[in-house]
């Protein structure tokens, strides 16, 4: 199977300090591809390069059998790769359903002209737009609070919204910067679940988070990066027994017990 995402040794470097070093992976359609790693790891580091928010010192990012290295996040979310950030990113006095409706316009924006003058292509267009809002609520299980203000919303169904903001660009993968963070237990189960409701439809998923047993509940394949280099990569029971792993989360003596 050909990869949707395909990162070959990918390096950056910030005043010589290697921030990401060498890294390689791999995310087919279907996907829900996990990135680990402690504090400092290089995880957020590596999204960032990969979504255009930085350029890498060297390698390459090909997404969709082109090379996308030097396009900006923009350009990127245009051709189906879009990323939430670590942050909550709402639009927090207006409503749920008018952050998405900011989401779409990427895609959905019918140009200066068309909305000035009202023609048929803004109409057709605005149809569409609140088809898929209706669409992506549904999915996110966030249609009961379509009226609601986004500041009003807990910290978790913002963190949802944020993806629904993403998902309104129609992209064939999606990239989570810490989904959990900050959230219950029960929250996170929350959140896992609706993951697996975007990739069931037909939506490619790359997560990065450090929350090890969210992560293993959820991922396909799991990279573990330490120093800014793979540490380990494989299905998810296999890499959190790994001795290394366990080693750069809980120290040398943990590991050896």
């Amino acid at each position: 199977m050909t990869a949707l995402l395909e990162v070959k040794d990918l390096s950056r470097s910030f005043d010589g300090l290697k921030a990401v070093s060498g890294l390689n992976f791999t995310v087919s359609s279907g996907d829900i591809f996990g990135i680990i790693g402690p504090n400092g790891a290089g995880k957020t580091t590596a999204v960032n390069l990969v979504s255009g928010v930085i350029k890498p010192t060297s390698g390459a990012v090909q997404f969709d059998g082109k090379d996308v290295t030097a396009k900006s996040p923009h350009e990127l979310a245009a051709i189906g790769l879009a990323r939430t950030f670590q942050a909550t990113t709402v639009f927090g006095t207006r409503t749920v359903a008018e952050n998405c409706r900011r989401g779409g316009y990427l895609t959905r924006y019918p140009g200066f002209l068309s909305a000035f003058f009202g023609v048929g292509r803004t109409v057709a267009m605005a149809s569409d737009s609140e088809k898929r809002i209706g669409e992506v609520l549904d999915w996110l299980d966030l249609s009961r609070v379509r009226d609601t203000v986004a500041g009003d919303l807990p910290y978790g169904a913002q963190k949802t919204l944020g993806m629904a903001i993403s998902l309104m660009t129609a992209p064939k993968l999606l990239m989570l910067d810490e989904p959990v963070a900050g959230l219950s237990a029960a929250e996170a189960d929350n959140v896992r679940d609706t993951i697996k409701k975007v990739r069931d439809r037909g939506i490619s998923v790359v997560v990065i988070d450090h929350n090890m047993r969210f992560m293993a509940g959820l991922c396909d394949r799991i990279l573990v990066m330490h120093h800014g280099q793979e540490l380990a990569h494989g299905a998810p029971e296999d890499v959190l027994r790994d001795p290394k792993v366990i080693e750069a989360y809980l120290g040398r003596n943990y590991a050896k017990a």
